[in-house]
This record gives C-alpha cells, sequence and structure tokens, in this order.
C-alpha cells in the first residue's frame, strides 16, 4: 500500500527533473526572412553556439545581436599589456549585445560586445570573453552576410581585426 502512495512522488519527480533538464541534442536556432533567429537556454555557452551554428550553417560571415539573462565575463583590452582585463558578472540581464562572425585560420572568430544590468539598474559592459544563459533564455538575430570576411592578427595593434580588403 505505501509503494502505491510513493509512485505518484516518484513519478512527479521524474517528469519535474527530466522537463528542466535542457535537451543539449535540441535545435537552438531557425531560418527566418532576415537571416537567423537563435533561442539559447539556461547554461548554454552562447560563444561555443555561435561558433557551432557558423560551422553547421556554414557561415561566410554575420552580424548579430541579442538579449535575455546571462552570467558574463567581460574584458577591457589593455593596450600597453595586449591582453584583456577581465572582470565577471553574475545574474545580469543582457541588455544589448552586438558582434560579429568571421573566420580565423579556418576556424570561427566571434567579436562580441555587450551591456548587462543588475537589479538595481547599473550597467556594465564590455568585450565579452565569456558568457553563458542564466535564469530564462538569450534571443539572438543573425543577419548573414553574403562574403567571407576573415579576422587578422594586427601586430602594431596586438589583438586580431576584422578584415575587409586585401586580407590575404
Amino acid at each position: 500500500m505505501k509503494t502505491i502512495k510513493i509512485l505518484p512522488v516518484i513519478f512527479f519527480l521524474f517528469f519535474t527533473i527530466g522537463s528542466t533538464a535542457q535537451d543539449i541534442s535540441k535545435k537552438r536556432y531557425i531560418k527566418v526572412p532576415e537571416g537567423y533567429l537563435m533561442v539559447l537556454l539556461q547554461g548554454d555557452d552562447i560563444l561555443k553556439q555561435l561558433e557551432t551554428f557558423a560551422i553547421a550553417e556554414k557561415i561566410p560571415s554575420a552580424n548579430f545581436t541579442g538579449m535575455g539573462f546571462v552570467n558574463m565575463t567581460f574584458g577591457f583590452f589593455d593596450f600597453s599589456k595586449k591582453k584583456f582585463d577581465p572582470k565577471e558578472f553574475k545574474d545580469m540581464e543582457l541588455a544589448s549585445m552586438n558582434g560579429t562572425i568571421a573566420w580565423q585560420k579556418e576556424k570561427p572568430s566571434i567579436h562580441a560586445h555587450g551591456v548587462v544590468t543588475d537589479k538595481n539598474f547599473q550597467a556594465f559592459g564590455g568585450h565579452i570573453l565569456e558568457g553563458t544563459v542564466g535564469t530564462g533564455s538569450v534571443e539572438i538575430m543573425i543577419l548573414v552576410h553574403d562574403q567571407t570576411l576573415e579576422r587578422k592578427h594586427e601586430t602594431y595593434i596586438g589583438a586580431n581585426v576584422l578584415c575587409i580588403d586585401k586580407c590575404k
């Protein structure tokens, strides 16, 4: 008799836990007239999803914008050190994200900047070094270009730069 009373609890827990666990094989984007719409879910690595998308869809180059809920690490480029000074922000709202998809050494090269806000409406932003979707989702609109663009390392700057003319 006790087993029968426990079964509904077990089924409830199984389906509740199962429904909140993200299906990692689920496609995260659809084709729309303007390009692609990507919807990422809690725990998704934003930059990795964009790289995977660029490879899967053979994207020559693109611009993207996005918004949602995130945990984000921004970097501010220190030209004297030729490296980013990172700062991490947890449980933030992504008010704006803008970036480009190009190629470098036959791999996707994502360059993204963003602005996040906290519960007090303070804004922080910079170059996105890492980002995962927080509670909720992130929506990204991707506008694909008709030509392949590459990023080149410019030694005098110490950074990768989008090349649009005589790139070889």
